[in-house]
């Protein structure tokens, strides 16, 4: 099968590899759509590569191939199913929850630190293989499998009830789900982003209000769109420390900052925390219940995810198309094979 491999330095090579052989308790899956997400881009950029790894953690198929002491009842050949991304050791108390990215004993991440999903095949614990609705495409579950799922657990993370306001800072993938997905729960919605293009997917995606942060103050611009309160919600996604710090600022009263972008700094007046008495939390994608529980509100509600897909590619086109995604003006991109 083919894979991409990223190099270092924005460089990567589509490479050979075996099929993988699922071990006794493991699944592979022959993927029909493979989602490129924001963080694939911390590792395409990064100087060099740790390890060389297949990238991709967008994993979205049918179930080719079962270990000897996967149960039938839960997985079988020709199921279509998605992935949880997260690798642990399936045995701590937090596996047990469905966090595996959360587990004490072990932490692997498909596309980072084990073989991903850009490819034609994946190899993953039986435990993380979900079943895809019948109702939703192989592109949605790609979508939900990472993007899509980790603003949902986001947005519950952060305690959103229909009726409240949210700002949703970065409208790259995980955002403009954020967006969607909160104007579906009944949500006002504000939407940043520097890019007009992602603006625009933003509005037409049902966001209340757009704001381009690089030509005002985000927080005081928000607070002029909610008579002078603030929101109750805000969703930070774009990892920039300057959006986190607005992020925070824009809160009314016992407000809830959601930080969902990796990596980092930031620094902030703790008197805009302590006067305001408001809440800062961190979102790490969801758990697998949260996937089917995604799964269920996309499928019940016929929400369109197809709409968050820009641009689709073939592995073969990998090079032109993280050049591409490397400016952070498309919606979502997927290969699919």
């Amino acid at each position: 099968m083919k894979g991409i491999v990223f190099l270092g330095n924005r460089e990567l090579e589509l490479r050979e590899f075996p099929d993988p052989i699922p071990g006794p308790r493991e699944a592979v899956i022959e993927l029909k759509a493979s989602g490129m997400c924001g963080s694939d881009l911390h590792a395409y950029r990064r100087q060099a590569a740790d390890k060389l790894v297949i990238a991709g953690h967008e994993a979205s198929g049918v179930v080719v191939a079962v270990g000897a002491y996967v149960d039938p009842n839960r997985i079988k050949v020709g199921d279509r199913a998605i992935a949880h991304m997260g690798f642990g050791c399936n045995s701590c108390r937090y596996c047990d929850e469905g966090w595996p990215q959360n587990c004490t004993n072990q932490h692997i991440a498909m596309g980072f630190h084990a073989d991903g999903a850009q490819a034609h095949y994946v190899k993953v614990p039986m435990e993380n293989v979900v079943k895809l609705s019948d109702e939703l495409s192989f592109k949605c579950g790609a979508a939900i499998a990472c993007g899509t799922g980790t603003a949902f657990g986001a947005i519950k993370r952060s305690g959103l009830l229909a009726g409240e306001s949210l700002a949703v800072f970065g409208q790259g993938p995980v955002g403009l789900s954020a967006t969607l997905l909160a104007k579906v729960m009944g949500a006002t919605v504000i939407a940043l982003d520097v890019s007009e293009e992602r603006l625009s997917m933003a509005r037409a995606f049902g966001a209340d209000h757009v704001l381009n942060p690089s030509n005002m103050e985000a927080d005081k611009a928000i607070r002029d769109l909610t008579r002078g309160f603030g929101v109750d919600r805000s969703m930070e996604c774009s990892s920039n420390s300057e959006a986190r710090r607005q992020s925070v600022r824009c809160l009314k009263p016992w407000g809830t900052a959601c930080f969902v972008g990796v990596h980092g700094e930031m620094t902030i007046d703790v008197n805009d925390i302590i006067l305001n008495q408001v809440s800062i939390v961190g979102s790490l994608t969801f758990s697998r219940n949260m996937l089917r529980e995604c799964m269920d509100l996309v499928a019940d509600r016929e929400i369109n995810l197809e709409a968050l897909f820009t641009h689709t590619f073939r592995l073969e086109d990998a090079v032109d198309a993280y050049a591409l995604f490397d400016k952070q003006q498309m919606g979502k991109g997927v290969f699919l094979l």
